[in-house]
């Protein structure tokens, strides 16, 4: 386990899936059903988040996430020689009768403001995405939203995990909740870090196999264990048992099987967990079985 910035030892869950589409929301949603109150939920999609919109939390605190270095112009130094268009590559400076900037090309590499000759351009942190500490239903629930086509959302899932260590020591919770993003990129490394175990949620196509060996590998990188949850198992049985297959060669067991139902979309279409809607009750005993399980842990 890890200490929480107020002394406290948390654990960190991160629900992860090689692609996107497997069911990994819906599992978060409802494991964070069961824990009722003693878990703190992260969405650590940051790039699309949307756990919110089942939970359709109550904003308590919110505060500005700084992305990168963007140029600022001063015209009074500006002798409008154009060299600063000259040096960018990516076409984010015009020099005519004033300069023109385009934010959304600026990659903030700083040659611009490095290489003026009067030194009439300075630098300075752009506002890329808002964080926000909430309450729901089911208890403290930390998100974020990054800004369309701004960077940095490793960075801001760090942020995202540091508050969520607060507000776990605050209320005295040990455990925390990753919903991580799809893939193995960035972000997904920034949830996996330093967590006391992954769920990986898959489902029986090929392609989800190849992702789950790829998430594997990650998690093998930085020393994190983890289990799978197979979705949607009765899909393609004999995929299923590939998978399955592939868990026990590698040390990958399998926490549950959920088998298809149409039910569950009905439940996150009306905002709601599975818990809280008619879903068929062997769905509902494999996910606490998971839950048991999670709990159980100790780091």
């Amino acid at each position: 386990m890890e200490e929480t910035p107020g002394g406290c030892e948390v654990k960190e869950i991160a629900i992860l899936s090689g692609k996107g589409g497997t069911g990994k929301s819906t599992l978060s949603l409802a494991l964070f059903h069961l824990f009722n109150k003693e878990a703190v939920l992260v969405d650590a999609d940051v790039d699309a988040p949307d756990l919110h919109l089942v939970l359709e939390p109550e904003v308590l605190k919110r505060e500005d996430f700084e992305g990168g270095f963007v140029p600022v112009f001063n015209p009074e130094k500006c002798s409008l020689c154009g060299f600063c268009e000259a040096v960018c590559r990516f076409d984010a400076i015009e020099v005519r009768d004033e300069v023109i900037f385009h934010p959304h090309l600026c990659e903030g590499c700083g040659f611009c403001w490095n290489a003026c000759p009067f030194e009439a351009i300075g630098k300075e942190r752009e506002k890329a995405g808002e964080v926000y500490i909430s309450r729901t239903r089911h208890g403290p629930f930390v998100h974020a939203r990054l800004f369309p086509g701004k960077e940095n959302s490793g960075k801001l899932v760090t942020r995202v995990r540091m508050l969520a260590k607060f507000v776990a020591s605050d209320k005295k919770i040990d455990t925390i909740l990753l919903d991580g993003p799809p893939g193995i990129g960035c972000p997904v490394i920034s949830t996996l870090t330093g967590c006391t175990y992954a769920v990986a949620v898959t489902e029986p196509s090929l392609s989800a196999l190849s992702d789950l060996e790829r998430l594997k590998r990650l998690s093998d990188h930085f020393e994190v264990k983890m289990g799978m949850v197979i979705n949607r198992w009765d899909l393609n049985e004999e995929i299923t048992e590939k998978i399955e297959e592939y868990g026990k060669k590698n040390g990958v067991p399998v926490l549950g099987r959920i088998h298809f139902s149409e039910k569950i979309v009905e439940a996150m279409v009306n905002k709601k967990t599975i818990f809280e809607w008619d879903i068929d009750d062997g769905i509902k005993r494999e996910v606490k079985k998971i839950w048991e399980y999670i709990s159980s842990l100790t780091g």
